[in-house]
């Protein structure tokens, strides 16, 4: 047997001998024990197949440590350590329960109405069933662009009933952000007879539907019918810590090996996300209909004494006072406000334009004595592009502060959301986070971060207090972020014409004909969609490239080997402005194995963070 041990700074290879005593099945994927340098360590059996080279006797296998990830898993650890230039222990590891399984539970048997038709069923919308359809037939990997109010449910019933699906051999994979919302869906499933779980040890034994959170794109099922990834934007899919793997790609990449159907869903499908897979969209009347209303405020020459607040932004914020029955059905007005990781914003004294960069369009901030894109890295003098004049102002305030000013303004109490949540249901149609529960003050108003839009589940209306934080962040993943945040306060307030007339998103902006806006407002997501695609396009942007961030007191001798062998090659390697390196290719191929041709430094001084998340 071939072992790869789970010392992650160890990527060799070991062969051992089964013991004849053993009576346990032992398979690829099969978690043991073994003795390396006189220390016990665990590990996994990747080949079952191995002769060793003459006058060698391998050592014994230790301890059968139970049951571990199928095959074609521990295939996909392989690849997935050359994708994202990690120790293939560490996936392997994701792919493993967290506790030794030495014995799988049966699959019951499935009941009558399994197949559709159970217990309170109904029957998925005509357009979702046709789409689900067309995806499956194809069995290629496919986006399915659904607005934000969408009950993703009836997408999970489609696929798992189309008749392609139930003749596949394998189970569904439904992969969500949070787990909270794996346990609503999964719940709702079970509830309707379906034979759907969380639990590593069901899914190995290869039950029918397995739900979860980012780990699930590494399920134990051994085989898949198809895949499902719900909110396919979504920045959770993406492990922040090195190697910072993206589920989204684990799942395509699996489904592509076994010749199954993927299917991603997002209400603003990225252009990575995009590229390469079929699209489907529903008929613009049904998606312009499964957005919130939108109302954008122009900021631009606001009286200075209003402060933060328009005189549309305390219209709205009575119209929903003054009804408490709302509050109490709908839920509170949702204020939000976030500075955690912005960048710096500057507007003229005199007319209020916004300072931006006249190549990207991304605020620019303060430097010397002039102005400088942090994005781009253009600079300009310290003058207004509107009206010429000389002086700028700093925009900033705390959500703290805020909430003192809305209290004091509207005469309510006001809460704050700005801590992380804690364990509960969420997701589309979930009830974690209900007022008074998590943490949240149970107030007519809410004030907060990005935390609010998670936690909580309902909403009288969304207010962004100041867009621009994140609409012109300096950042290329500024557009995908932003619409991520507003896909989340439809979510909150519900469809458009679904309810009162004060049920709608508000946008107080410096930029209000931007086409994030105007796109949202229209419930229209495709030129937004174009426009973004030609300028990763133009820029050289992944998926139009590859790109690698290295970081870390060792950096610097590991950068100087990557040039070392990247002469000749379409690679080239740039030093970032803040101290680390940024290394592109034409694709993954040339940069991953790049990255894995030449040696890592020995130590924990470097990190190499493919498809690194802020540039």
């Amino acid at each position: 047997m071939r072992v790869r041990t789970d010392v992650a700074a160890l990527p060799k290879l070991f062969d051992y001998a089964v013991p004849p005593s053993w009576t346990d099945e032992i398979i690829v994927g099969t978690r043991v024990r073994v003795v390396l340098h006189g220390r016990r360590v665990g590990g996994w059996v990747v080949d079952d197949d191995v002769t060793p080279p003459p006058g060698i006797e391998p050592q014994p296998l230790k301890i059968w440590s139970g049951w571990g990830p199928p095959p074609p898993v521990v295939e996909l650890a392989e690849w997935a350590g050359w994708r994202w230039a990690g120790p293939v222990a560490f996936f392997l590891g994701v792919a493993s329960p967290p506790g030794p399984v030495r014995r799988l539970p049966p699959v019951p048997a499935a009941p009558p109405f399994a197949s559709g038709g159970g217990a309170g069923e109904r029957a998925a919308a005509p357009e979702l069933e046709a789409m689900a359809g067309r995806a499956i037939a194809s069995g290629g990997s496919t986006v399915l662009r659904l607005p934000p109010t969408t009950d993703l449910l009836d997408l999970v019933l489609a696929v798992v009933n189309d008749p392609a699906t139930v003749a596949r051999p394998g189970g569904v994979l439904v992969v969500v952000p949070a787990t909270g919302w794996a346990e609503r869906l999964c719940a709702r499933l079970v509830r309707r007879g379906y034979l759907a779980t969380m639990d590593w040890a069901q899914s190995r034994a290869g039950w029918p539907i397995v739900v979860g959170s980012r780990a699930a794109a590494w399920t134990a099922l051994p085989h898949l019918a198809a895949a499902l990834v719900l909110d396919a934007h979504d920045e959770s899919y993406r492990e922040e810590s090195a190697p910072t793997y993206s589920a989204v790609d684990v799942v395509t990449e699996r489904c592509r090996r076994e010749g199954s159907p993927c299917i991603l869903t997002s209400p603003c499908p990225p252009v990575v996300v995009r590229a390469g897979r079929a699209l489907e969209v529903l008929p613009a009347p049904v998606e312009r209909a499964g957005w919130s209303a939108v109302e954008c405020v122009d900021r631009r020459g606001a009286d200075p004494r209003t402060g933060m607040f328009s005189e549309e932004f305390v219209r709205l914020a009575r119209s929903v006072l003054d009804d408490p029955d709302l509050v109490a059905q709908r839920g509170p007005l949702v204020c939000f406000y976030d500075r955690t990781g912005r960048a710096r914003l500057l507007a003229c004294a005199a007319c209020g334009e916004l300072a931006q960069c006249t190549s990207c369009g991304a605020a620019v901030g303060q430097h010397a004595s002039g102005l400088r894109c942090p994005r781009c890295g253009n600079e300009r003098p310290l003058i207004c592009a509107a009206c010429g004049r000389l002086r700028m102002k700093t925009l900033r305030a705390g959500v703290s502060r805020l909430r003192e000013e809305v209290a004091a303004l509207l005469g309510v109490e006001v809460g704050e959301v700005s801590g992380p949540a804690r364990a509960g249901p969420s997701g589309p149609g979930g009830r974690g986070g209900a007022r008074g529960g998590d943490g949240i003050p149970a107030t007519p108003v809410l004030m907060g971060t990005e935390a609010v839009l998670h936690r909580v589940r309902r909403a009288s209306a969304v207010a962004f207090l100041d867009i621009d934080l994140h609409l012109l962040a300096p950042r290329f993943s500024a557009t995908d972020e932003t619409l991520g945040l507003l896909v989340r306060a439809s979510r909150l307030v519900g469809a458009r014409h679904a309810g009162p007339a004060s049920a709608r998103i508000l946008v107080q902006t410096r930029v209000p004909d931007h086409p994030v806006l105007a796109a949202v407002a229209r419930g229209d997501l495709g030129t937004i969609a174009a426009e973004e695609e030609s300028m990763r396009r133009s820029a050289g942007l992944p998926p139009f490239s590859a790109l690698a961030a290295l970081s870390g007191p060792l950096a610097t001798g590991y950068v100087d080997d990557l040039r070392g062998a990247a002469i000749g090659t379409d690679v080239t390697v740039s030093e970032l402005p803040d101290s680390r390196y940024l290394v592109q290719a034409p694709d993954h191929t040339a940069l991953c194995d790049l990255l894995g041709a030449v040696p890592r430094p020995a130590g924990r001084g470097l990190r190499v963070e493919v498809d690194p998340a802020a540039i």
